[in-house]
């Protein structure tokens, strides 16, 4: 029971005293920022859409294989079970928690990606960047995405007052991202290599580096690009097939032929699409409908509007981190924001020109859609850092507190022209 103490005699207003309860909720139902909002929902909206898709596009493969139609969703429905959680858990971690975990998160990632080169590793398509963990998939190469956008910015973060100078800017940036990224190039995955370069010219063009500071990364990744793709046979046919007209018989049976049936299926969908379920393509014709090129299955059954819809999630969400990045005055959060936007938006756009055969197979997903575990897990504790991150911004609609139930008057706020107006009274 709650004691309060005798009226004073002498006109001075009344106290609580003793086990006074006071009701503090106000952490707990703090508004949270409209980035949050936006990110959070069309990270979830774009993962609920590519279960429904990939249930669409992987149903009849798994048939013919002698499998259950929902065994490669169920899967992935798993992953996003686990990975959605885990996304809101890591959005109530602080921003130091993620800055003192940097280096650690680094270099784990990169022991994972070494495993690959162990017999616990194993080739696919061409590239060796996969393990086979307790009868798992994994692609360790997903995380390093993750790890080395959040260890750039703490890197450029400690070294903020230094970047005018070239040296401080490069080391010891540039010989650790390089060596993270050459574990992801020595098993042949030339996709997952320029995600990570765009991740790195990302974080230096968001730190706000002088522009001489920055031409000399970009040159020296646009030639290790182009060294990586024309020194291999099969990297070089698949850019010179780009140059090949669709009724190419060479080219058809042997580099193009995904990019041209993907081309065929989205023109096949018009504005309307074939409607859900009915893609033609599917059936044999595209054998990676349901991971690189879902977007052409999206395009043959739900047509242009369905395109347009994937496309204007992408662009809310480019458009909430980029309004986070503007109102943060922290150099740590709007670097590894800035890294992680490039990061998706690139995978997205380069996934996209893919299917419409602008860019040469590069076997690079589209976030948060296509098949895939350990791509998906990686873009949803991403976009939990990003949820830390925007929970450091100020709500949209803060209002000011109401007073606490039982404090005294002197400790509320004044009712004078200073409390009404928010000035002082001259």
């Amino acid at each position: 029971m709650t004691q309060v103490a005798a009226r004073p005699t002498d006109g001075a207003e009344p106290r609580v005293d003793g086990l006074a309860a006071r009701v503090r909720l106000g952490r707990i139902f703090t508004p949270v920022s409209t980035e949050f909002v936006l990110i959070a929902s069309t990270a979830l909206l774009l993962t609920i859409f590519g279960l429904v898709m990939i249930l669409s596009a992987s149903s009849a493969n798994s048939l013919s294989a002698g499998k259950g139609p929902y065994s490669i969703v169920l899967t992935q429905a798993l992953v996003a079970l686990i990975g959605v959680p885990l996304m809101f858990l890591m959005s109530r971690l602080p921003v130091r928690f993620y800055k003192r975990t940097a280096w650690i998160a680094l270099i784990l990632s990169i022991a994972l990606q070494m495993l690959v080169f162990t017999p616990l590793g194993f080739a696919n398509d061409g590239n060796r960047n996969w393990l086979r963990i307790a009868g798992q998939v994994v692609q360790p190469s997903e995380f390093i995405k993750l790890a080395l956008a959040v260890w750039t910015g703490f890197i450029l973060w400690r070294k903020q007052d230094l970047l005018g100078r070239r040296r401080h800017v490069y080391i010891p940036l540039i010989p650790v991202a390089f060596l993270a990224i050459g574990t992801v190039y020595a098993g042949d995955d030339l996709g997952t290599s320029m995600i990570l370069f765009l991740i790195l010219l990302g974080a230096l063009f968001f730190s706000g580096v002088k522009l001489r500071i920055f031409l000399l990364p970009v040159m020296v990744i646009v030639g290790a690009v182009l060294a990586f793709a024309l020194t291999d046979d099969r990297r070089r046919a698949l850019i010179l097939s780009m140059f090949s007209a669709q009724n190419d018989t060479s080219c058809y049976h042997d580099q193009c032929f995904q990019q041209v049936h993907a081309i065929w299926g989205m023109a096949n969908g018009g504005i309307f699409g074939l409607g859900l379920g009915n893609s033609h393509e599917k059936y044999a014709w595209l054998p990676a409908a349901s991971s690189d090129f879902i977007f052409a299955i999206v395009g043959e059954e739900l047509g242009l509007i369905g395109c347009v819809l994937v496309l204007s999630l992408f662009v809310l969400f480019a458009v909430a981190v980029f309004r986070m990045i503007r109102k943060s005055d922290d150099l740590f959060v709007r670097v590894t924001s800035g890294a992680i936007v490039v990061w998706i938006l690139s995978q997205a756009l380069i996934n996209i020109g893919v299917v419409l055969r602008l860019i040469p197979v590069l076997g690079v997903p589209l976030p948060f859609m296509s098949q895939g575990g350990t791509s998906l897990l990686s873009a949803l504790l991403a976009c939990g850092v990003l949820l830390s991150f925007a929970r450091t911004l100020p709500a949209a609609a803060a209002r000011p507190s109401a007073p606490v139930l039982g404090a005294p008057r002197d400790a509320r706020a004044p009712r004078g022209r200073a409390g009404r107006s928010g000035t002082v009274a001259r």
